[in-house]
């Protein structure tokens, strides 16, 4: 599939966001947080920020952009529906709790930060549902998509909240929080890549074309003389090379590196804990905006079979 900028900063951008959400909601609740002012509307409002810039840029990928409102109306069978009415209703609580934690109304900042943080994480599940609900292409049709998303989300919201507590000298938890995200968001991804790497494709020419009895099928001739729209979103090519590459920089960008800071930001504690968690939510999108890259470049769509592209194994 190609590769959209818009699509990987959108997934990527509101996937931090609605993670950084989700552990403020959470865990000011819990007390384990500054109950600043100006901590919460820091956190609350960057989270905001991210989400909306996440929003806002998924419209730049469709045909008519001021029709993108229609989507929330198919919520019962379509998961991109769900997804954007999810977002909607976070929202309002979202909204309320940046109010109430700079207006230090914790009677409303508890119930409004924890009713963000539930629909922060419905609104992650519903991103990778979209992604996880397609039959027709084998590396998203899989069991680990979307808890990788929900993961992913929740890690990077954790190191986004560890470089912002670190200044208010209240890192430790969610330091701890996403070096373990780290470590379990590398050996998911690691399953993940194995599990594809070894699965079989959906179809093939054969099975597609019903000839698989007589043996190989290969076209005679290309459908088109030319690339078309198709061939450019459905058929995108990864070099092999390339791709192992990709792998590397985002498991070691995007999880082992980030988790390594983390544990020292742990050990080290102060402005030095700061300084490393800031390089930590650095890494971590680097690392997730070539993971997310991977996972469209990688990913093959059934119709490229009738262009002879087939599917890599």
């Amino acid at each position: 599939m190609n590769p959209a900028p818009s699509i990987i900063f959108f997934t990527v951008a509101s996937g931090a966001g609605y993670g950084l959400l989700f552990w403020m909601g959470l865990l000011r609740a819990l007390g384990h947080l500054p109950r600043t002012a100006g901590f919460g509307a820091l956190a609350v409002g960057l989270a905001l920020v991210l989400v909306m810039l996440g929003l806002l840029s998924s419209t730049a990928h469709l045909g008519r952009p001021e029709r993108a409102w229609r989507a929330l109306s198919q919520w019962r069978s379509s998961w991109l529906s769900r997804e954007g009415v999810a977002a909607v209703v976070t929202f309002a609580p979202a909204g309320l709790f940046f109010l109430a934690v700079i207006a230090q109304a914790e009677w409303v900042a508890v119930p409004a930060g924890l009713l963000a943080a539930a629909g922060a994480a419905v609104t992650v599940w519903c991103t990778g549902m979209i992604y996880a609900s397609l039959p027709t292409i084998r590396q998203w049709h899989h069991p680990l998509v979307a808890p990788g998303y929900l993961l992913f989300g929740a890690f990077s919201g954790a190191a986004l909240l560890a470089m912002l507590a670190g200044f208010w000298g209240a890192a430790t938890l969610p330091a701890a929080l996403a070096a373990v995200l780290g470590a379990a968001g590398f050996l998911l991804k690691r399953a993940y890549w194995a599990s594809v790497d070894a699965g079989k494709p959906g179809s093939t020419m054969e099975s597609a074309t019903g000839l698989g009895f007589i043996g190989k099928v290969r076209t005679l001739d290309p459908p088109h003389t030319e690339t078309n729209y198709l061939l450019r979103e459905m058929a995108f090519r990864i070099g092999r090379v390339h791709a192992q590459r990709l792998r590397r920089i985002a498991a070691l960008a995007g999880f082992v590196l980030p988790a390594l800071l983390l544990v020292l930001a742990l050990l080290s504690g102060g402005m030095l804990a700061a300084m490393l968690a800031v390089a930590a939510a650095g890494l971590v999108t680097l690392g997730l905006l070539a993971e997310r890259w991977l996972m469209f470049a990688e990913a093959t769509h059934t119709v490229a079979l009738y262009y002879g592209v087939g599917e890599r194994g």
